[in-house]
């Protein structure tokens, strides 16, 4: 297997870039524990939703499931190694709550810390800094019989397993973040039931989202108590970057119910502002906040963290209800990251149910989303301003339709043609002021992409699903010339 593509890293190394990006900008690549390790039955661990889920017929497409995956926890050092090779200098992962602690609760299994250890050794004996991720969306089972992430125990339990985790961890671990994409875990999860655990209660959502919300401003005091004062703590969002069709003020008004409940839903009480208003008031009919948000809740929530992660892929485009047929029927009622949901009768927008979704333009990836990489840099800019916090990219990259070439290289020029466009995002985004400090391109590998299975692509390693061969595709060979560089040519 070729890592290295010589004419890429003789280019790499002679040429200065034009666009420079700050010393110590963290170069990485990110995954997910359920879409990449396989071994769901091994050393101790028990099913997830996402194993239950994608077991249940006719969810995931193709019958797929993550049972095998890309087969991560065997070959993880020569994963590593593949990392090492184009020039990573940060990896992005997440812990298997199941394979840790498998129902929830108790004590850990130490067989699956074993694995995170031996995996976060490997990664600095190769100058890798890890970066942990303790919610990927693999809520155990157990919990999830017990009630899910609407119940307010899960929180609990979810501080528990943070605190078992940066035991075993917290020496070796410099960043760590909380939840990945909560939106998805609460909207996707409970009000479309397109994603785990496939329940369709917008109610359920709404608790789903604050008891997330509860967990990770619990985990965040659990971490503070036993990592090293060096160490960082986070969270990783997926802020949707709202757009009104025109400036009509009935869609002014859409964006304004796609906005509260995608993105103030978080960012105001992590953010010490607690649940805004509007939001309060376009749901209320549809839970009691009240009676959900406890005395001392808000507080808990907004505890103090180091960084922001943005999760971005396209922007959200949306109007008012229309009296004729929109453009792309197809497209309405989906968010800035569709995931599929569109498939749904059930909307995962309580309080927005009505507003239609349009398509930002019609230059789209294998996955139908549009190719925009002004909504990075002016999501970066508005998160600047707006938080003041340190800021990385802790996802970004798109799926098209890779071919494994007569010769056995996979060229995906589509994908270096977005990552130049959005590495050029971040850069304005700094050049503006903003405070990016790493960029986490998704994927490290091709892997279950949820609901899609295996159709989609979205690594920068191509991964054949049978022989498990992994081969770098050209985008992985200029993102290594990128890293060498420390900037775009």
């Amino acid at each position: 297997m070729t890592m290295t593509d010589p004419t890429t890293a003789s280019h790499a190394a002679a040429a200065a870039p034009r666009v420079a990006f700050p010393s110590g900008f963290a170069w990485g690549a990110a995954t997910a524990a359920y879409q990449i390790e396989g071994a769901v039955a091994e050393d101790g661990r028990t099913p997830s939703i996402w194993d239950t889920f994608s077991r249940t017929p006719g969810k995931v497409a193709n019958g797929d499931t993550g049972e095998i995956a890309v087969d991560h926890y065997h070959r993880f050092r020569e994963d590593v190694r593949l990392m090492a090779d184009l020039g990573l200098t940060s990896y992005r992962f997440s812990l298997s709550w199941p394979r840790i602690q498998p129902t929830g609760r108790g004590p850990a299994v130490e067989r699956g810390l074993d694995f995170y250890r031996a995996l976060v050794d490997t990664l600095l004996e190769h100058g890798i800094s890890p970066v942990a991720t303790l919610y990927h969306w693999d809520l155990p089972e157990d919990l999830e019989q017990a009630g899910g992430w609407p119940i307010r125990e899960t929180a609990h339990r979810f501080a528990e397993y943070a605190s078992i985790a940066a035991r075993a961890l917290g020496d070796r671990v410099p960043l760590w973040t909380t939840l990945n994409e909560p939106w998805c875990s609460a909207f996707l999860g409970y009000g479309s039931g397109v994603h785990a655990p496939g329940r369709t209660n917008p109610a359920d959502a709404l608790r789903a989202a604050h008891h997330l919300n509860l967990g990770h401003g619990l985990a965040v005091g659990a971490l503070r108590e036993l990592l090293p004062a060096s160490a960082q703590i986070g969270v990783s969002l997926n802020l949707h970057l709202v757009r009104p069709l025109t400036d009509r003020p009935e869609d002014l008004e859409a964006a304004r119910r796609i906005e509260a409940v995608g993105n103030r839903i978080w960012t105001g009480p992590m953010f010490g502002g607690g649940y805004p208003a509007d939001l309060i008031a376009d749901t209320a009919s549809i839970v009691d906040w009240d009676e959900l948000v406890r005395p001392g809740d808000e507080a808990e929530i907004g505890r103090p963290i180091d960084l922001l992660g943005l999760n971005y892929y396209n922007p959200t485009v949306v109007s008012a209800p229309q009296k004729t047929p929109v453009e792309n029927p197809e497209d309405t009622g989906g968010p800035a990251r569709f995931d599929g949901h569109g498939d749904s009768a059930h909307s995962p927008w309580p309080g927005a149910e009505d507003v239609v979704f349009h398509l930002a333009n019609d230059d789209v990836t294998a996955m139908g989303w549009p190719i925009d990489a002004t909504g990075l840099s002016e999501s970066l800019i508005g998160m600047h301003r707006d938080f003041g916090l340190p800021l990385m990219v802790t996802e970004n990259g798109a799926a098209f339709e890779d071919v494994v070439g007569p010769d056995g290289r996979v060229d995906d020029p589509e994908r270096i043609r977005y990552l130049r466009l959005h590495l050029s995002a971040v850069a304005d985004a700094i050049a503006a002021g903003a405070d990016v400090r790493g960029y986490y391109l998704w994927s490290l590998m091709d892997n279950f992409e949820w609901a899609y299975g295996y159709d989609k692509r979205f690594g920068i390693v191509h991964v054949d699903y049978q022989t498990q061969q992994r081969t770098p595709k050209s985008s992985a060979h200029w993102y290594t010339g990128v890293i060498r560089r420390g900037g775009l040519d």
